[in-house]
């Protein structure tokens, strides 16, 4: 019965934090640009923790290159694209079908390797623009801290 009564005060106590952290969040002055570029900071810096590997590499992935994290290393687009068709043609053992390679399993590698190499990219280009978007916010804040400051007098 005490586990009971414990854990209905633990949880009426956990939802006045909820409120009062929401009304507090509230309080300070939010406009949609600020929420978008919190967003895109969040997305930057998780992109920072997921990628860490290929962040070494971005200088080399513009698009015609992909991050390859199994062997820590890039690939050119073109090389993989032939060593895929030798692989097709000579019907090497394909581990992830568990079967020999075909050409329609070549194609859809390609297709993957050609979205990673796009991804790569634009994940390269998101954590790098990591500092202009911190930048962003924190003018944002001083102009809004700013405006709201005449308001108060």
């Amino acid at each position: 019965m005490t586990r009971i009564a414990f854990g209905g005060a633990f949880g009426a106590v956990l939802a006045t934090g909820i409120w009062l952290a929401n009304f507090a969040a509230s309080a300070h002055a939010q406009t949609p640009a600020m929420n978008d570029l919190r967003g895109k900071i969040f997305d930057a810096k998780m992109a920072q923790q997921t990628f860490a590997a290929g962040l070494k590499h971005c200088s080399e992935l513009n698009g015609t290159n992909f991050y390859f994290e199994a062997r820590d290393r890039v690939l050119m687009l073109e090389d993989f694209h032939r060593s895929l068709d030798s692989l097709a043609q000579g019907g090497g053992f394909n581990p992830a079908t568990k079967r020999p390679w075909n050409q329609q399993d070549a194609d859809a590698r390609w297709q993957d390797a050609q979205a990673q190499a796009l991804k790569d990219k634009a994940t390269c280009a998101l954590v790098a623009s990591l500092p202009d978007l911190e930048k962003q916010l924190a003018e944002l804040r001083r102009a809004a801290a700013a405006n709201a400051a005449p308001m108060q007098k």
